[in-house]
């Protein structure tokens, strides 16, 4: 059984390939994890799913409709980045004052290329923060493979690009990603660089598309950061 962590984290819109393997691996290093879904009736059947694959993550994970996600502590927003700052303005309310990640991408694919749209305010992200002013926007998870999360018995060998107006929030949600074996979080400083951000994973994914593979980015020049948790610890 997983220790209990002391937050609690919810996913809005925590039902598809992403959201689903973030949630099994919060889960599975300790946190009290929240799926939450437009059907509550669906997240129950994706969470059921997930503890049949991973039993012991089992007293971990809940489920329940977007509104019980948004009510958790710190909210990961995992819809289509074309619905996700419309879900933080609708939820807005039990938003305010918490941190709120973002980790949707604006992507398309023309013919062989998958190529970057850049909304109004520059990034998804900081659509998000536009649309919940009083959360503390954190964008992160762009880069992390769906598939890879959700494999919880294996490491993630990745840096995690995490960048944020408040200072706090950035150290929270990085404190968070150090603890999946094989993650490093990097302060890729204030929410402005979302943008290159969101954008680069067109460039990531074409590579997949090209040497039929899954890449994930690692910055070399950069000692390992100390607060990463080894696994066993």
């Amino acid at each position: 059984m997983c220790k209990a962590l002391f937050m609690r984290i919810g996913i809005i819109g925590g039902t598809g390939p992403a959201g689903t393997g973030l949630a099994a691996r919060l889960a599975s290093v300790g946190y009290e994890t929240v799926l939450g879904s437009r059907s509550e009736s669906r997240a129950k059947e994706i969470r059921d799913d997930l503890v049949e694959r991973y039993p012991t993550i089992a007293e971990l994970l809940g489920w329940g409709d977007n509104a019980a996600a948004a009510d958790c502590e710190l909210i990961v927003i995992a819809t289509p980045w074309d619905s996700a700052a419309g879900m933080a303005h609708e939820l807005s309310a039990a938003l305010a004052g918490k941190v709120v990640i973002s980790m949707a991408n604006a992507l398309i694919r023309a013919g062989g290329e998958f190529e970057p749209l850049i909304p109004p305010r520059g990034s998804v992200a900081a659509h998000v923060q536009a649309a919940a002013p009083e959360s503390h926007v954190v964008a992160a998870f762009h880069h992390l493979p769906a598939k890879e999360l959700g494999m919880i018995g294996e490491p993630i060998d990745s840096d995690v690009l995490i960048c944020g107006d408040d200072p706090s929030a950035v150290e929270q949600v990085s404190d968070i990603i150090a603890r999946f074996p094989g993650c490093r979080p990097l302060d890729a400083g204030e929410l402005s660089n979302a943008m290159a951000i969101e954008a680069f994973t067109a460039v990531m994914l074409q590579l997949n598309v090209r040497y039929k593979t899954r890449v994930a980015p690692k910055l070399t020049g950069i000692k390992r950061d100390p607060r990463a948790v080894e696994p066993g610890a």
